[in-house]
């Protein structure tokens, strides 16, 4: 498996996004066949894992810290705090709480989910805008200082909060939504990310996988899954955004590829230090995913897509509002 650099954190090429593992897209699968798939995944050369207390509440983090802890020390987890969550209970009290007292009690909750006596990477999930960035660095250097905490980094922030967030203690990574259906953070965030050595880390790179083109107007959403709130994946903007897919089939059939292999061959040749975290549930799909680290599109092949992509509009908002107003983008 090929390796990549956040910061100065080396993972695989490719993560894998495990939040689908305990719910979010209908019913949550067997708890064993997903360590199975967590350990298949590291078999094959993943590192990787990406996780948040608030999967589940909980429920993501102790999977992964009993199907991670017999291969702790080969693999870099990262995980999430910033959602006000009881830590006794697990009760969501809505919004976000990224108090310095409440992100060191959430490192030591994570710590022993997870089964491991350090975090690799610990995101601030939301930016809390009731707590100055600064504050929330300084609580990351006082966990990085004690060994709690490798690196850091931010989820969905702006480039004015990375660059003050990096002035305090230097992130190693950024996470936000990137992919041929979402392409926001080309304006602004990739070009403040490479002046600041920070990493990227797409997640949603397969547009819930929109991109893999198994999904159509036609098809239905289990109940309890997140795509059926999300605007863009509505029937009507379904049959509209199909459009994106047809710009990689092609390439897909002349490579010897699927077109979910070329969206993630198309991110990963965006920049050297990006680190796509596709999720899946499934081992057929986790291995169709790890080959897209192999392909390397040519420059005719990228020329195509980029032009493609000029002439589509993607309709309807890639997440729902209450979800987008917690965003600091």
């Amino acid at each position: 498996m090929k390796k990549r650099i956040l910061g100065n954190l080396e993972v695989s090429a490719l993560g894998l996004g495990c939040m689908g593992m305990s719910g979010t897209y209908g019913a949550a699968p067997d708890g064993a066949e997903m360590i199975r798939l967590l350990r298949a995944a590291h078999e094959q050369g993943l590192t990787f894992f990406d996780t948040a207390e608030a999967y589940g509440p909980f429920a993501n983090e102790e999977l992964l810290g009993e199907g991670l802890e017999p291969i702790r020390d080969d693999v870099v987890i990262g995980t999430k705090f910033g959602f006000d969550i009881d830590l006794a209970t697990g009760a969501r009290r809505g919004g976000v709480n990224s108090r310095p007292e409440h992100v060191k009690a959430v490192a030591d909750a994570a710590l022993k989910r997870l089964r491991t006596d350090r975090i690799d990477l610990f995101y601030q999930h939301r930016v809390d805008p009731n707590v100055p960035i600064e504050d929330v660095a300084g609580a990351l250097k006082d966990l990085i200082d004690e060994g709690k905490v490798r690196h850091w980094g931010l989820s969905e922030a702006s480039v004015a909060t990375i660059r003050r967030a990096h002035a305090v203690q230097p992130l190693a990574a950024v996470q936000s939504e990137y992919s041929l259906f979402w392409r926001g953070p080309e304006t602004e965030l990739l070009p403040a990310l490479e002046e600041l050595g920070i990493g990227f880390v797409p997640f949603t790179p397969l547009g819930a996988g929109f991109l893999s083109g198994k999904i159509d107007e036609n098809t239905t959403f289990a109940e309890g899954d997140f795509r059926n709130l999300v605007p863009r994946l509505s029937p009507e903007a379904r049959k509209a955004n199909l459009a994106l897919v047809e710009v990689i089939k092609p390439i897909a059939a002349r490579r010897n590829a699927t077109p979910a292999q070329v969206a993630l061959a198309w991110l990963l040749a965006q920049k050297p230090w990006i680190v796509p975290i596709p999720g899946t549930t499934k081992l057929h799909r986790l291995e169709e995913n790890l080959g897209a680290v192999d392909l390397e599109l040519t420059q005719a092949d990228l020329a195509e897509i980029g032009e493609a992509l000029e002439r589509i509009d993607v309709e309807g908002e890639r997440l729902p509002d209450a979800v987008l107003k917690m965003t600091n983008l």
